[in-house]
């Protein structure tokens, strides 16, 4: 009987595990992917972890709360460097309103479209603002590298998340 129940407990607590990981994984793809809220999904398998196995299989509320704080900086990342991206280049109110259009329509065509739609709106922004060729160019490389460097810093705090978590957490074996 007793062996029995030690096999059950064993068996949820790696449920738990192998789910959390899942979460993980997604997570992970959701910082590369736009359609999923990445470090959000970490944040919550963290979350859920903690909430299933309790504080000594899992980690702690301090943990907890950097974790939550790494992804409110995910956030600001990307709106910032988007900003700062496209502003750095020299981009106008009208090219920055271009770019953000430009991202909205962009995400009817997929991944591709979240690329390249900010740099055609943010073009196209600047030329309405009567701005010449090669600077509505640099505004939309701009938008392009904020884009860009937005995108590699989610996926390094997305691994600094996973990393903290799994460094504090107790092994199952």
């Amino acid at each position: 009987m007793c062996v029995h129940l030690w096999l059950t407990l064993r068996s949820v607590e790696l449920f738990w595990w192998f789910f959390t990981v899942v979460l993980f994984a997604v997570g992970l793809i959701g910082t590369v992917v736009p359609v999923f809220p990445g470090t959000i999904i970490i944040l919550a398998g963290a979350l859920l972890h903690r909430l299933m196995l309790g504080p000594e299989k899992s980690v702690g509320w301090r943990i907890i709360a950097i974790l939550v704080l790494l992804t409110l900086v995910t956030y600001v990342l990307d709106f910032l460097s988007g900003y700062f991206g496209a502003r750095f280049f020299g981009a106008t109110k009208w090219g920055m309103f271009g770019a953000i259009l430009g991202a909205l329509a962009g995400t009817v065509f997929g991944i591709v479209g979240l690329f390249i739609g900010p740099v055609i709106g943010a073009v196209a922004g600047e030329f309405m603002a009567g701005k010449r060729m090669i600077d509505a160019g640099r505004a939309g490389w701009g938008s392009l590298l904020g884009n860009l460097s937005a995108l590699m810093g989610k996926l390094l705090i997305a691994l600094v998340m996973i990393t903290i978590f799994f460094l504090t957490v107790p092994a199952p074996f």
